[in-house]
């Protein structure tokens, strides 16, 4: 029997957290608690350790486990998408206005249901490693032609193969966390010597990751058709950028002290089951990929995204970038693949992200190197407020939603 997608929960239409989507996520009913698994409905997180512990997760493949009594999503994301898909239905069923076993018992209710703006937001999962993706061809053109000129090409390789650095994992933060500014080296234009001190070009940059779900053995590479097997869901993630810092640093080798000091993501993963109503055929490639990057299907999601900046002299946020998902060039799967096929070993909980979101339009770029073109011409941020880049006290609000 098909269960009825209305809940007992009553949910806004504006909520983003609806019964078709319910994500998950880690958090603590109140400061000083353990922190327990939940999924978002409405304006309430669903506790799943008082779920398991009522016996509700009675499927073949989730009976008698606690991995929902633990204090990350991995144990649960490296079950695989069978177990992830029996959750997805008890929990959509449980929370059905149809449904009495949670609407009709007040005393479970009380257990399992807490209002989401009193609960503490932790990291959903154990972020183990970090690999950040360049896949936006957007955003590689305006940079290449901010940074060497106008009449730079792209580099064959990009045209080719993913790129990606390795990025510093025990910086990764959950949304909400301050962000202390960057300091290290730099080389101004027109300074005979470089110089110390905090960075000028403090950045952000619109990106989706994606989590990893069950790994693969070292040695073992993941099949471009496999690849969304091992993909539990998509987090908002901003990569935040010192552009003075890397730009003196990243040559030869790549970026360092100016990326590694904070990379902040959303609190709430997004299941690939949720997204399926907003896939869509991915840019065609041109070169086609070689063959262990060329899938049955290239596929993407309409995400439309937003970045708005609440500068620190205001209280309103102003909206400086709206782009989306499927602007990328490379997909998820190619991104799994290449990482993959040298035999690297993915592990539950890694962190990939995609990369700055850039699209075709100038209000598509999704980070101020390409809006302001390196802090050549001035943003509007609210009323008679303009920025270059970042300043202290300015908050960057990133928002994706699927209608």
């Amino acid at each position: 029997m098909a269960v009825n997608m209305k809940s007992f929960i009553p949910i806004d239409a504006e909520s983003h957290f609806s019964l078709q989507n319910l994500p998950y996520g880690v958090f603590r009913p109140s400061s000083g608690e353990v922190a327990r698994p939940g999924v978002a409905i409405g304006d309430y997180v669903l506790d799943l350790s008082a779920i398991c512990r009522a016996g509700i997760f009675n499927g073949p493949l989730l009976k008698g486990t606690d991995c929902f009594l633990q204090a990350s999503l991995n144990s649960f994301m490296e079950m695989g998408r069978p177990a992830w898909k029996e959750a997805r239905a008890t929990i959509q069923k449980l929370l059905s206005v149809d449904e009495p076993t949670l609407r009709d018992n007040a005393e479970l209710r009380r257990k399992a249901l807490f209002r989401m703006s009193q609960v503490q937001m932790m990291l959903p999962a154990v972020i183990g490693d970090y690999t950040d993706f360049f896949s936006s061809k957007y955003h590689t053109q305006n940079c290449i032609a901010i940074l060497y000129g106008p009449e730079a090409p792209i580099p064959p390789n990009w045209l080719n193969l993913p790129v990606a650095y390795h990025g510093r994992a025990s910086s990764v933060v959950i949304s909400g966390t301050d962000i202390v500014r960057p300091r290290g080296q730099m080389h101004p234009a027109g300074k005979p010597l470089p110089g110390f001190g905090p960075s000028a070009k403090l950045d952000f940059e619109l990106e989706i990751a994606a989590i990893v779900g069950p790994g693969n053995e070292l040695g073992q590479a993941v099949d471009v058709d496999d690849a969304t097997d091992h993909v539990f869901g998509l987090v908002l993630m901003n990569d935040w950028s010192a552009r003075d810092i890397q730009a003196w640093e990243s040559l030869p080798l790549g970026p360092f002290l100016g990326k590694s000091f904070g990379t902040t993501i959303s609190p709430w993963i997004i299941t690939l089951e949720a997204l399926e109503p907003f896939s869509c055929e991915a840019h065609v490639q041109d070169p086609p990929p070689l063959p262990y990057l060329a899938g049955k299907r290239s596929r993407s999601f309409d995400i439309p995204l937003e970045v708005a900046i609440n500068p620190a002299e205001e209280d309103k946020a102003f909206v400086v970038c709206s782009s989306n998902f499927n602007h990328l060039y490379w997909t998820i799967e190619q991104q799994i693949a290449h990482h993959t096929i040298n035999g690297c070993n993915l592990r539950s909980g890694d962190l990939l992200g995609s990369g700055t979101i850039s699209g075709p339009k100038p209000e598509n770029v999704g980070c101020l190197l390409e809006l302001t073109c390196d802090g050549k011409k001035q943003l509007k941020v609210g009323n008679n407020l303009t920025r270059t880049f970042l300043e202290d006290g300015d908050e960057v609000i990133l928002t994706a939603c699927c209608q």
